[in-house]
């Protein structure tokens, strides 16, 4: 019986909106375009948030990058002729961070040097990476083809190379890939394996892989092309001596991340006179960025929730519009027994309707909007089942608070004065 009557109510409302069927659309239209732009909005921010914290992710939440970087001493004296810029990370850092903090799992060594490759007439300049098998553990990539390094090309110091597929697909092109010889520099090298890469930056740290990387056995590098660079750069010659240019650390649990790269930060300080290092935890970035996130979410929301907020204005001004017309109609129902509560009811009701229907086009046109942007300018959207019903609530209970004082305001009429209104 209940159940009837509730639906009874909601079919006079809706036959009342009909009544005024332009009147009602254009107010529901402020209710749409609320709603349709909360969607889009939180859509786009959560797009353009999420690449960045996937790009964080792929560094690797245990993860602790130590990178060698010259010192401001070594800025300023780098310009004098014929002088050797020595700086960064060394093997005996190395050691030392290994054997000494119980808390870090793996650590990999990585020495970074830029050779031209050859192969045949086709030439492209390689990022060397020297470094040991850890590497594939911490910096995980898909295996395109063949396998990557192994403790025992370290241990025979194999002239032995994998590459990214880029530089597998400029060099390899149109020859076997697996087992080719490729010249790097002055040396031969023995393809064992292709990659996938990922390249980029997260926040303010360099994803640890390029796109023209190839990965050979750290003391194979050593040997092959020493600590000692040479650069040639608008007629001036730069020498650096740089042992090795990042150490990756793979830390136990996430608990540990933050300490350990405090101690170890702690340690270097101790055995090095300039600061020629950097300490970069993707763990305390993905925290912030996440952080970020969730404000930029806020702050998009409330702005797009302006717009509710006036939608709701309208629905407010135009059921009171509608009580003035129907003063007479109310006061009959009141003559003939109807309560107050049912006035109520009646009216909030009719706001209701007009809301959740405005709130389900809004819902059309938040999600088509996103699209749009997609298509259009290629920048990444995603829709998120709170970020379509929390709207869709909001238009709601927007109807409901907006629509109760229309509705209080009919329930007080007075019968007598109702019937005389024309």
């Amino acid at each position: 019986m209940k159940q009837a009557k509730i639906i009874r109510n909601i079919a006079l409302g809706i036959e009342n909106l009909l009544l005024h069927k332009l009147r009602s659309f254009l107010t529901m239209l402020g209710i749409v375009f609320g709603v349709g732009s909360v969607v889009a909005m939180l859509s786009v921010g959560e797009g353009a948030s999420k690449e960045a914290l996937e790009q964080i992710r792929k560094l690797g939440s245990n993860n602790v990058i130590l990178s060698s970087i010259k010192s401001v001493e070594e800025e300023s004296t780098s310009s004098a002729r014929a002088h050797m810029s020595v700086y960064g990370l060394t093997y005996e850092d190395y050691r030392r961070i290994a054997e000494s903090f119980k808390d870090v799992q793996k650590a990999a060594p990585v020495k970074l040097v830029r050779k031209e490759s050859r192969l045949g007439e086709k030439l492209l300049e390689l990022r060397v990476v020297g470094t040991t098998p850890v590497w594939f553990e911490l910096v995980p990539r898909e295996i395109i083809a063949g396998r990557v390094l192994t403790e025992l090309d370290v241990d025979n110091q194999a002239p032995a190379a994998v590459l990214t597929e880029y530089g597998a697909r400029r060099l390899l092109a149109g020859e076997h890939t697996i087992g080719q010889t490729i010249r790097i520099g002055s040396n031969s090298f023995l393809v064992i394996g292709i990659v996938k890469s990922e390249s980029g930056q997260a926040g303010n740290i360099q994803i640890p892989d390029l796109e023209v990387d190839a990965y050979i056995p750290i003391e194979v590098a050593r040997k092959y092309f020493g600590d000692i660079q040479t650069r040639m750069t608008a007629g001036s010659r730069e020498r650096e001596q740089v042992e090795l240019h990042q150490i990756i650390l793979r830390i136990d649990s996430t608990e540990h991340v933050e300490p350990t790269a405090g101690a170890v930060e702690q340690m270097l300080n101790n055995f090095h006179k300039k600061k020629d290092y950097t300490i970069s935890v993707p763990l305390a970035l993905l925290k912030q960025a996440e952080a970020t996130k969730q404000r930029f979410n806020i702050v998009l929301g409330s702005i797009a929730g302006i717009s509710l907020l006036v939608g709701g204005i309208g629905i407010m001004n135009i059921m009171l519009a509608s009580v003035t017309e129907r003063t007479r109609e109310i006061g009959i129902r009141r003559a003939i027994g109807a309560k107050r509560k049912q006035i109520i009811y009646q009216f909030l009701i009719e706001t209701v309707v007009l809301s959740t229907t405005g709130g389900i086009i809004g819902l059309g046109v938040g999600v088509f909007i996103p699209f749009l942007i997609t298509i259009f300018s290629g920048m990444a959207t995603v829709l998120t089942l709170w970020g379509i019903l929390l709207p869709l609530l909001i238009s709601m209970l927007i109807g409901i608070l907006f629509g109760l004082y229309p509705a209080m305001h009919a329930a007080q009429v007075d019968p007598i004065v109702a019937l005389r209104h024309e």
